[in-house]
């Protein structure tokens, strides 16, 4: 395998030295099946993208988990080995442990691994068993506590066998590697760690390990949706895979229905910042200064969704440079007040861009709103516009505002809006109004509570950015003449 890890250890002592169940007899195991423990996903949160990887023994599977973890460094990624789920021996049973097949089906705890990844699939945490290979128990180790992930890999010989595995994953790979390798990569491994002469190594392949791929490995390859030869050594392959990986991660289940609904890549820097300024307890001056660094990718982003010309431009090197031309007609519009916090984010990236103002008085909650004011270009129904508001709620005043722009004579197709939150209720409520419009946005919430407030949301942006959520007064909002 060419991998010093602690899972490469337990895979060698697995998957190398034993295959399954005894050689005179399957026993029966009597699980809870009849109590099912897949249940259909009716929570808010992200789904997580599952990996299933399978091959025979010593194919590269492990290899293959490690380049994939290593690329896939901005994500949040588990390893679920099926390795730590076996079933635990009994004194019988160990006594005659060089006739029990390792690789059988039969010889996995697959019941209990089904409850786990439910649970990590639903975004909690579980306790994952560390199998004692010498000992042949799971309980004789603390298990390992694993949270809940962005990408979850379920590495195992036999992870395609059950239906109700297969069913969880998002991508299946298949790693495909000749069976004379495989062979002697079990040589290197057994000799080497396990202290076996050759003969007893090639004893147990032809009793165990090789039946037990063609009846039970093999057949599982049909499933697969990618096939990878060589295992790890197939970098080509691992490449095509983290990118399509990538692709699947940053979209939010809503742009799969909305295709004008952008959701900014999230890293580890987004998920960052969106902690500090989510956090009820930081400074004034933190959440002003995180809160900018997030609204400038935003702009950023939404800049890259406007028209553009190609320009050719001549370099100090004499060079011909090939590029593009920025969109010149162009305006932003803030929804007094939070918007104006977007203000300074779109200035620093367009000079000198007009910007309007649009307030919206809210009475009556949130489904009773009327605008009282609006400052925009006379000129805007020539100009592409972006809308500025941090947090996309009910959509109510979203709904308003863009009505204004569309009857100011801005066509639908040149309004881009953004904001740093969205609420699923928001989303669809302006995609549907408004097919054509885009939204971009940095992170999808859970919903609305009650209150129509966003959930987990960030609080009333505009008091916490403008340093007046403080005051008990009504705030007095001054606008341009």
């Amino acid at each position: 395998m060419g991998s010093n890890s602690a899972v490469d250890l337990m895979e060698s002592t697995s998957k190398v030295h034993y295959s399954g169940l005894h050689n005179d007899g399957l026993k029966q195991r009597r699980t809870d099946a009849e109590q099912s423990v897949i249940t259909s996903e009716t929570g808010m949160h992200k789904q997580p993208f599952i990996i299933g990887v399978a091959g025979g023994a010593a194919s590269g599977k492990t290899a293959v988990c490690d380049m994939i973890i290593q690329q896939l460094h901005d994500q949040r990624v588990v390893l679920v080995n099926q390795g730590s789920f076996y079933h635990n021996l009994t004194e019988e049973e160990v006594t005659r442990v060089q006739d029990y097949n390792f690789d059988h089906p039969e010889a996995f705890d697959t019941e209990q691994l089904l409850r786990v990844m439910d649970k990590l699939k639903r975004g909690q945490a579980v306790e994952i068993p560390k199998y004692d290979f010498k000992g042949y128990k799971n309980d004789v180790f603390p298990a390992r506590r694993v949270n809940p992930a962005d990408v979850i890999i379920l590495e195992g010989i036999l992870v395609f066998h059950d239906p109700r595995l297969r069913a969880l994953m998002n991508m299946k790979i298949f790693v495909d590697t000749d069976a004379d390798v495989r062979l002697s990569r079990r040589i290197k491994r057994d000799t080497s760690l396990k202290a076996w002469d050759i003969g007893a190594v090639l004893d147990q392949y032809s009793k165990f390990v090789k039946p037990a791929f063609d009846d039970f490995i093999l057949p599982t390859k049909k499933y697969a949706d990618i096939i990878i030869p060589r295992g790890g050594d197939n970098h080509v392959a691992i490449d095509l895979i983290v990118q399509h990986i990538h692709t699947k991660l940053s979209q939010h289940d809503l742009c799969k229905i909305y295709p004008n609904l952008y959701v900014i890549h999230s890293t580890f820097q987004i998920r960052g910042m969106h902690t500090l300024i989510r956090d009820s307890q930081i400074t004034k001056h933190d959440f002003v200064f995180y809160s900018d660094r997030l609204i400038r990718l935003v702009v950023e982003h939404g800049l890259g969704h406007l028209p553009f010309t190609e320009k050719q431009v001549t370099t100090p090197t004499g060079s011909v440079y090939s590029g593009v031309d920025f969109c010149k007609r162009l305006c932003g519009v803030s929804i007094i007040r939070s918007g104006e916090s977007m203000e300074n984010a779109l200035r620093a990236c367009c000079k000198g861009i007009k910007i309007g103002k649009i307030l919206i008085h809210r009475e009556g909650g949130d489904n009773g709103q009327q605008l009282i004011y609006e400052k925009l270009p006379n000129d805007i129904s020539d100009r592409h516009v972006l809308l500025l508001d941090p947090i996309l709620g009910t959509g109510n005043s979203a709904v308003q505002a863009i009505s204004l722009l569309l009857r100011k004579g801005v066509p639908e197709a040149n309004i881009i809006f953004l904001n740093l939150i969205s609420a699923p209720q928001g989303v669809h409520m302006v995609c549907k109004s408004f097919p054509r419009i885009k939204i971009v946005t940095s992170e999808i919430e859970i919903g609305l509570n009650e209150d129509f407030r966003v959930i987990p949301g960030m609080g009333e942006f505009g008091d916490r950015y403008f340093g007046t959520d403080g005051d008990d007064e009504q705030q007095q909002v001054v606008v341009p003449s």
